[in-house]
């Protein structure tokens, strides 16, 4: 017997001007903020471009990312509604083939150390870590004073770079 989920499966497409207020309610709700603080920069993140993974119509994620200028694309934030749906994987996967489809050599983003399931999920998709900034987060809170100081009683300190070679 067929799930509810086979029989409607996730799709993912670029987001449109429709889709400004769950982008905006999106990045707030998951990140406290549509402003991102990360390498010593204060991104806000709906400015970058934008997808939204679905199923029947209902919004259950939204990655965003920006050109870096130099070959890759950064991935600013990924959110996902509804956790365990696949927004995320989706979302990821349809980055990855438009990347490449655009003859983007590398997909990449930074998370913090105590973010320990943002590590599990990109590692076991095939993201690599590149590159640790000691202190980072120490620096980002000037920029963004809400960064919490600890999560799960691991203080946030460091920022880490993870990417995908394509």
């Amino acid at each position: 017997m067929d799930s509810p989920i086979e029989k409607n499966p996730l799709s993912v497409r670029a987001a449109t001007v429709a889709d400004e207020t769950f982008i905006r309610e999106t990045l707030s709700d998951t990140f406290g903020s549509t402003m991102m603080a990360v390498h010593d920069e204060l991104i806000d993140a709906r400015g970058a471009a934008a997808a939204i993974a679905e199923r029947g119509g209902r919004r259950l994620g939204l990655i965003t990312y920006r050109d870096d200028q130099a070959g890759g694309w950064e991935i600013v934030s990924l959110a996902s509604v509804e956790p365990g749906a696949g927004a995320g994987t989706a979302l990821l996967t349809w980055l990855t083939e438009h990347a490449r489809r655009s003859r983007i050599f590398r997909l990449w983003l930074v998370t913090t150390n105590e973010n320990v399931d943002a590590l599990r999920f990109y590692q076991r998709r095939g993201l690599d870590l590149v590159r640790l900034d000691r202190d980072a987060v120490l620096r980002a809170r000037r920029l963004k004073p809400s960064i919490p100081l600890e999560e799960n009683g691991i203080p946030i300190r460091h920022e880490l770079e993870l990417e995908l070679r394509l």
